[in-house]
């Protein structure tokens, strides 16, 4: 009988463990990502320029280059200064936004990306979206996914806890954003494919059920492995539909309505998260993700980052408008502001309880 099958882009190489940077050159040889060491390396001012000298020695062949941020205007300005070289891939060295500019940058020049990641704040460092600022606030960007994930423990213990602890939030999240997908499949009969919903939710459930904290590398692993298969997820679905719902779609409008004073991606998701949870009458579902979040120093309620009570209902009221076309919770229930501060009041009193 015919063997029925599909191919599914994932990474190379995927290398999660302590000491991973002391191989890269190695790897990414034996990989025959880069046979001839001609790479373009991507850094930042920050962590990625502080790991500069070390790793310089084993990538003779690569140039450097510093890149100013996580905008659009600054991946389009790599790329145009990649085009002289005739490199064998590019290498996003440091966080999200220069991971995120060097997947961009990498697939306007047609070269294989390699993400070697310093800190843990989300799941760009597997996903095939580039989420970078522009002239209109912030756009996401279809790219192809990185080929090889690199994520050394011994860097990600040194980078700030709240870099790290953002991820806990983005991969929990996972559990809303199959939750919203499933309604709309109930609702409005969109397709939910099961290999990327099983993908994202083990994802969100391998953390949320994980008993330690940032400081052990057991979670440090588990955390960066959730991230990379949730970005495989979103290739599996072809969308970013199994990390993005509702929660994704407060986390925008937080983005565009309050653009100097919004907070870790992560730490905006697993809110919405939460409290999107609540909202489809989950509520002992609402009070675990709420704990766990907590317990990792994140945000649970509004207040805890900077949001005034009046401007996250106002930021839920105004979420659907971010997503046009997608369905979620919020775009079910329909809420008008005063439903949604009535909602968020008694949300409020249940998760800290």
């Amino acid at each position: 009988m015919p063997v029925l099958t599909r191919l599914i882009p994932s990474p190379l190489v995927v290398d999660i463990r302590a000491g991973a940077l002391d191989d890269l050159g190695v790897i990414l040889a034996d990989q025959r990502i880069s046979a001839s060491g001609r790479l373009a390396v991507a850094v930042s001012g920050g962590s990625g320029a502080a790991l500069r000298e070390r790793l310089a020695p084993q990538l003779p062949g690569a140039e450097w280059y510093s890149v100013a941020g996580g905008t659009l205007d600054s991946a389009v300005t790599l790329a145009d200064q990649m085009r002289s070289g005739h490199y064998d891939a590019v290498v996003g060295l440091g966080g999200g936004k220069i991971i995120d500019a060097a997947k961009y940058a990498a697939a306007r020049v047609g070269l294989p990306m390699v993400a070697v990641a310093t800190n843990l704040a989300h799941d760009g460092i597997c996903s095939p979206v580039s989420t970078l600022d522009n002239d209109a606030g912030r756009g996401s960007y279809g790219v192809p996914s990185p080929i090889g994930i690199i994520v050394d423990l011994d860097v990600i213990r040194q980078a700030p806890p709240r870099f790290v602890a953002a991820g806990i939030g983005e991969a929990v999240s996972n559990i809303s954003c199959i939750a919203d997908w499933e309604l709309s499949h109930r609702e409005t009969g969109e397709s939910v494919d099961g290999l990327a919903a099983a993908m994202a939710r083990t994802a969100g459930n391998s953390i949320l059920l994980h008993p330690g904290s940032i400081a052990d590398d057991s979670l440090l692993g588990a955390l960066a492995e959730a991230l990379v298969l949730t970005g495989i997820s979103m290739n599996v679905a072809g969308s970013s539909r199994p990390a993005s719902g509702g929660c994704h779609e407060i986390s925008h409008a937080l983005d565009l309505l309050h653009p100097t004073r919004s907070a870790q991606h992560g730490e905006q998701v697993g809110l919405g998260a939460t409290f999107a949870t609540y909202l489809r009458g989950e509520h002992e579902l609402a009070g675990r993700m709420g704990a766990v979040l907590a317990r990792h120093g994140l945000p649970v309620v509004a207040a805890q980052i900077g949001f005034s009570d009046e401007e996250f209902v106002a930021a839920v009221h105004f979420a659907p408008q971010t997503r046009p076309g997608r369905f979620t919770i919020l775009e079910h229930l329909d809420l008008d502001p005063s439903a949604i501060r009535d909602a968020y009041t008694d949300y409020v009193k249940h998760v800290s309880s």
